[in-house]
């Protein structure tokens, strides 16, 4: 038996590993794959900068289609099954990476703005993986928190009282952080679910943070809004028509990065590994491999606090998102093709960030809870 023809982004990680002993690998850039280069593949292996469609497929013998993705927006899933194509994704692959980008976001603004983030109010809307997620962990914090996930609701109306409207939940938070899919034809699209008309409901001096999706926001009615409300502080990872970026917007941003809020190496290598159980379950076959024994040691393993220590420097050690904000300011020129190139550059070859996890805190027992609800591993000293 002739092995298989694996196609698969350049950027997915931990491929050989997992898929080399599987077939040949062919890697590609993923916002450039084109039908023509998959005429005699068997799997496909994307991420979210692929638009998978019948026309990247039609005609190919492509019987397993994964994205190393939360989203799926990317991939028309009707167009796959009429072409009797399996497909897999990977919920709640990087939703941890999220939830501590965001955790880290609130940690490092809370120190510059002088605020205590457990005096705040965080408003998430769209509870699924990383929404629930981050939920745990603020609520666990003691950290009040607003809902908002009308499909949940209809899905369950008995947890209604759970849950708000979007409405008022912008008129109750002092923090929103946004954690939807994309949807267009739903009871409830997300696309611009914020807008010129329900923006101005955001309190004063709110923190309003995009790590879902950039659609999700009406960029142009974001720019004009926040340059009539300079109080609300922006935090943006994904933009409306990313990789090009609206640069006037992104001046009013304070926290600005490209789309790398799910970039853990843990998140990334899991989105691989989830693939790879998927495509060994189609193929009847047992996998080989752990998550575990694909995951290299940190760098730093543990780190011993004093008993007056804050929330911020272990998490800081581990990821400063102005690192990232810093990065991505510099790509912002004034040539959009060169923009677009730079912004996947960021992406292709960003620095090692490990999740809280990979760290194991040694400090005192009146401390314990906090860094344990926070999601690193801990020890009294």
């Amino acid at each position: 038996m002739s092995a298989i023809k694996i196609v698969a982004d350049e950027n997915i990680p931990a491929l050989d590993p997992l898929f080399g002993q599987l077939g040949q690998i062919y890697r590609l850039p993923g916002r450039s794959m084109s039908a023509d280069q998959l005429v005699d593949a068997d799997v496909l292996l994307v991420r979210s900068v692929t638009q998978v469609n019948r026309d990247l497929l039609q005609g190919s013998q492509v019987k397993f289609v994964g994205t190393a993705t939360i989203g799926t927006d990317h991939v028309d899933e009707t167009a796959l099954a009429d072409l009797g194509i399996q497909f897999a994704s990977a919920p709640g692959c990087n939703a941890d990476a999220v939830t501590e980008y965001v955790l880290s976001v609130l940690l490092h603004l809370a120190d510059e703005q002088s605020f205590s983030i457990f005096d705040k109010t965080v408003g998430i809307v769209g509870v699924g993986n990383v929404g629930s997620r981050l939920a745990a962990r603020l609520q666990a914090l003691g950290v009040k928190t607003l809902l908002c996930d009308p499909p949940r609701v209809d899905q369950d109306p008995t947890i209604s009282d759970q849950f708000m409207s979007l409405t008022h939940l912008l008129n109750q938070a002092d923090i929103v952080t946004l954690h939807t899919p994309l949807t267009h034809q739903h009871l409830h699209p997300t696309h611009h679910l914020l807008n010129a008309n329900n923006l101005p409901f955001l309190k004063p001096n709110a923190i309003l943070i995009n790590a879902g999706r950039g659609p999700v926001i009406d960029n142009e009615a974001l720019l004009s809004f926040t340059e009539d409300r300079p109080d609300v502080t922006l935090v943006l990872d994904v933009w409306e028509k990313e990789p090009e970026v609206n640069r006037q917007l992104a001046s009013h941003v304070r926290i600005a990065t490209p789309h790398i809020a799910g970039y853990s190496l843990e998140g990334k290598i899991r989105g691989t590994w989830m693939l790879y159980q998927a495509y060994c379950a189609f193929t009847d076959r047992s996998p080989l491999l752990r998550f575990e024994d694909l995951l290299p040691k940190a760098e730093v393993t543990s780190m011993t606090l004093s008993e007056t220590a804050s929330l911020l420097p272990p998490v800081k050690l581990l990821y400063d998102p102005y690192h990232d904000d810093r990065a991505f300011r510099a790509t912002l020129v004034s040539d959009t093709v060169e923009q677009r190139r730079l912004f996947d550059l960021l992406r292709k070859t960003y620095p090692v960030r490990r999740e809280f996890s990979a760290l194991k805190l040694n400090l005192s027992d009146h401390q314990l809870a906090h860094f344990k609800a926070l999601g690193f591993s801990v020890s009294e000293t």
